[in-house]
Formats: C-alpha cells, sequence, structure tokens
C-alpha cells in the first residue's frame, strides 16, 4: 500500500479523500496519510485527517509520497505544481472505480488528473496533466484537453473538441463538436458553446456570448 497526501484541506479535498476511500474499498490501494495546506497550521484535523504543513514542509518530505493537487482554481493549481521541488513526490492520476472508458486503450493521460464518480470518457480522448473532472463529467471522443483545466460536474464535452490550458468550464457547461478552447477561458455555469473561443474570455449564456473581462481582448 503506498502513501498519498492531499494538497487542499477544504472541501474539495474531501471530496478527493471521499474517492480514495471508494478506490480502497474495491482492493486497497492508498494509504491516506493526511493533508498539506499553506492556509492551516499544523495538525489542524479535518474530516479525513490532519494538517501535515504547507509547501515547505512538502519539499522537504523525507519519503516517497504520492500527491493528489485538490484545487479547482486552474491558477493556484498552476501555482502549487511549480512549487513542488521534491523528487520523492509523484503524481499519480486519480480515478473513479465506476468511471466509463468506451476503449480504455485509446485514452491517454498525462499525471496527476482526477476523475470523479460517473464521469465518461469515449475513444481517442487525450489528457494532459492536473485536469479536475468533477461528478459526472463527459469527453467525447477524438478529443484532446491539454493541462490544469477544471470541469466541473456535469460539464459534456462533444467530439473532436481541442481544449488548451487553464480553461474552467462551469456546472452543466456543454462544448459542441469541433470547437477549438484555447487558453486561460471561463465558461459560465449552464452555457453551451457553438463557436471557437477566444483567450483570457469569460463566455455566457445559451448560446455563450463573449463577456469581456479587464485585460481581455476582443
Amino acid at each position: 500500500m503506498k502513501d498519498i497526501a492531499i494538497y487542499g484541506a477544504g472541501s474539495y479535498g474531501n471530496e478527493v479523500a471521499c474517492l480514495i476511500k471508494v478506490i480502497n474499498a474495491k482492493g486497497v490501494e492508498w494509504n491516506l496519510i493526511g493533508f498539506f495546506d499553506d492556509t492551516k497550521p499544523i495538525g489542524e484535523q479535518t474530516t479525513y485527517g490532519s494538517v501535515l504543513g504547507g509547501i515547505n514542509e512538502l519539499n522537504n518530505w523525507g519519503t516517497e509520497l504520492s500527491l493528489i493537487i485538490a484545487i479547482g482554481n486552474p491558477v493556484s493549481l498552476i501555482d502549487i505544481v511549480s512549487k513542488i521541488g521534491n523528487s520523492k513526490v509523484n503524481f499519480p492520476n486519480l480515478i473513479s472505480p465506476d468511471v466509463i472508458f468506451h476503449d480504455r486503450e485509446t485514452v491517454k493521460l498525462g499525471k496527476g488528473n482526477i476523475i470523479f464518480f460517473r464521469s465518461i470518457i469515449s475513444y481517442k480522448v487525450r489528457l494532459g496533466d492536473f485536469n479536475l473532472l468533477n461528478n459526472d463529467v463527459f469527453i467525447g471522443h477524438d478529443s484532446v484537453i491539454g493541462s490544469y483545466n477544471v470541469l466541473n460536474p456535469s460539464t459534456r464535452i462533444s467530439g473532436n473538441i481541442e481544449m488548451g490550458n487553464n480553461n474552467f468550464l462551469g456546472v452543466c457547461s456543454i462544448v459542441l463538436q469541433n470547437v477549438k478552447m484555447g487558453s486561460n477561458t471561463k465558461i459560465g455555469a449552464g452555457s453551451c458553446v457553438y463557436r471557437n473561443t477566444k483567450d483570457n474570455n469569460l463566455y455566457i449564456g445559451n448560446p455563450a456570448m463573449l463577456k469581456l473581462t479587464p485585460g481581455s481582448k476582443e
């Protein structure tokens, strides 16, 4: 059994702890030793374990450790990953036992991805690193998803989608087939994206319309 810790001791971190419990119930795989979090004191208790420290304690950890980063914000997620410099830390993919792959052999995953309950991944899908797929996410065939993307519950990604990095898709958002989504884009909850998006912008509605944000470009 391998030691595993969760970075992020908030509500999402506790959800990841629940996922680890379910995985272990199917056959013991992980020993959850606790949480790392820079905003909470060492020793503070959560529902599923105590805080072991922050980034400094993690970078000085002396034994092999698997780490899951439970941060639902792409910018913060990137920042944390960039600060981890301990060669003893590795980043497994954490996948719920009930996730359905239409053809697992054709799906390629990077590292540090989390795929939550009831999600479905079609065939010939590629996921980069540190993507967070919350409950009931669907990704269609021949789609390429970059890294550090956060897909909230019931997000629907149709086939032949190209998605870059650092995107945030709200609850029940939809991206229709053949759309190209770049990077640093936010899609509002319940929005439906019909057309290619522009980087660094917010889209809301059905059809999703561009909402300019500070520093964005038309």
